[in-house]
């Protein structure tokens, strides 16, 4: 499991004001609702981000984390996996008692890059048209976010750039990175050998983009958790990455 139900994102190194913040739903190009958050810093924003959760979809923490990357001055929204299965969540957000299990192995990547699209068109209609936008997935949406960085959104918009944290590289795919991508990985994750990860970030550096690596050597799967005392530092790099990615699309 990704994260216990009172999991929350540790804190940026940076923190302005957050304009706005809540729950919403989204309608995808195939007409399919979506259970989103969004969250919005006060400051005009140089670049946004997607939140792709874990296989719970939108699950508390990524509420938290949308919020987190506002105080950080980027407008999020993280996305729900399951509109087309599964009725909206009554309270907005999945709770523990959903079945995730029988609802993962129905999505599919067309589905995946619709709700992208729709929250990338949401972000740019709450700031400006051509914001950057960069994906940041964890777990099952971080072997998303990886195969979005070698591949487009079906008459979409552009994505700037993916990070995806512990994620399966038999989930990312063979096809090379076409944008710049992080990679975090967990060096004592239980669900997939580093040395997989590492060499799906060669496959990917095929294409010719910059392609990072950042192994947390004994950090466990899901340690992006600010419970997690003992990786307070890896948790801090973490931040500084993501953040000279997205500042380095924004053009800042």
């Amino acid at each position: 499991m990704c994260h216990d139900i009172d999991s929350r994102p540790p804190a940026p190194p940076r923190s302005g004001d957050v304009a706005e913040r809540g729950t919403l739903t989204l309608t995808s190009a195939d007409g399919t609702e979506v259970a989103a958050a969004y969250a919005a810093p006060a400051a005009p924003a140089g670049a946004g981000v997607v939140v792709l959760p874990d296989v719970r979809g939108l699950h508390p923490y990524y509420v938290a984390l949308a919020e987190r990357f506002a105080e950080a001055g980027l407008p999020a929204v993280a996305v729900d996996w399951f509109g087309r299965t599964a009725e909206l969540p009554e309270t907005g957000t999945r709770d523990q008692d959903f079945d995730w299990q029988g609802h993962v192995p129905q999505v599919t990547p067309a589905g995946v890059d619709s709700d992208v699209a729709a929250a990338i068109g949401y972000l740019r209609e709450r700031t400006r048209p051509g914001l950057p936008v960069v994906t940041v997935g964890f777990c099952f949406g971080g072997s998303h976010s990886w195969r979005l960085a070698g591949s487009d959104l079906d008459s979409g918009p552009d994505i700037a750039a993916c990070v995806g944290f512990y994620g399966k590289p038999d989930v990312s795919g063979d096809a090379p990175a076409r944008r710049p991508t992080l990679m975090v990985v967990a060096g004592a994750d239980a669900a997939t050998p580093v040395a997989d990860q590492l060499a799906l970030a060669e496959r990917l550096r095929a294409g010719g983009a910059a392609v990072e690596t950042a192994v947390y050597d004994g950090a466990p799967h899901s340690f992006f958790d600010r419970a997690y005392g003992d990786w307070a530092e890896a948790c801090a790099d973490v931040w500084r990455r993501m953040l000279a990615l997205t500042d380095r699309v924004a053009g800042s």
